[in-house]
């Protein structure tokens, strides 16, 4: 998982991942504890930052960035290694920085390490409670916050092919976006050699509410 890592942080700043025994500075606490009673100063502060206030729409937008995060770095492992950290909510630690977006840390990513075929389990059953507070506190719907998890996916999939060998990336997608799978009817997926990737979605992230933010590439509104 090491090599995997490093591997993997090659790819681009998204999918880098700092992990060891001690966190690579002080504040991270694990993921966890976000969903509990420091969610809601997150979610102020992302909406601070995005210029949409502390509600619905930071609510969507700052689970739809850690939903990118951590397919990113499961799927990227999937695709170079095949296998991939626990990312188990308890696993993963963050932090937020003065300025930046979330940073995300692994202790010991090869303690518990999983079969590339765990990545939704693990990513999703992360991601479940974080869904249910937002559900609860904000009142997203969890058609928003299914396709954003699915879109987080997807965005994965796109880097990932044009820079790694992306045959395992594209199967174990198709394979959680299938209408059978845990993201099914989330969106349509396709995916086509030498063509890319192609994906639209049947919900909106609700990001167009941010001032100057417009619509996303896989967005449902771009086909009303």
């Amino acid at each position: 998982m090491d090599l995997v890592l490093r591997r993997l942080a090659a790819v681009g700043p998204f999918f880098a991942v700092p992990y060891g025994t001690q966190p690579p500075g002080e504040g991270f606490r694990p993921l966890s504890e976000l969903y509990g009673p420091r969610l809601e100063p997150y979610v102020a502060e992302v909406g601070r930052r995005i210029g949409s206030g502390p509600g619905r729409v930071a609510a969507s937008t700052a689970q739809f960035g850690l939903a990118a995060r951590l397919w990113s770095i499961g799927l990227g492992c999937a695709a170079l290694g095949g296998r991939v950290p626990d990312l188990g909510a308890d696993r993963v630690w963050w932090r937020l920085p003065g300025a930046g977006s979330l940073e995300l840390w692994l202790p010991e990513p090869g303690r518990g390490e999983l079969p590339a075929e765990a990545l939704g389990e693990t990513v999703l059953g992360n991601l479940a409670a974080l869904d249910a507070r937002l559900r609860e506190r904000y009142g997203v719907s969890p058609k928003v916050l299914r396709g954003n998890a699915a879109s987080g996916l997807v965005g994965a999939v796109r880097v990932l092919v044009d820079r790694v060998p992306g045959g395992p990336a594209v199967s174990l997608a198709a394979r959680l976006l299938a209408e059978d799978g845990p993201l099914g009817g989330a969106g349509t997926f396709i995916h086509e050699e030498g063509l890319g990737v192609a994906f639209v979605r049947r919900s909106c992230c609700l990001y167009y509410k941010v001032p100057g933010g417009g619509l996303c590439g896989d967005c449902v509104l771009r086909t009303g």
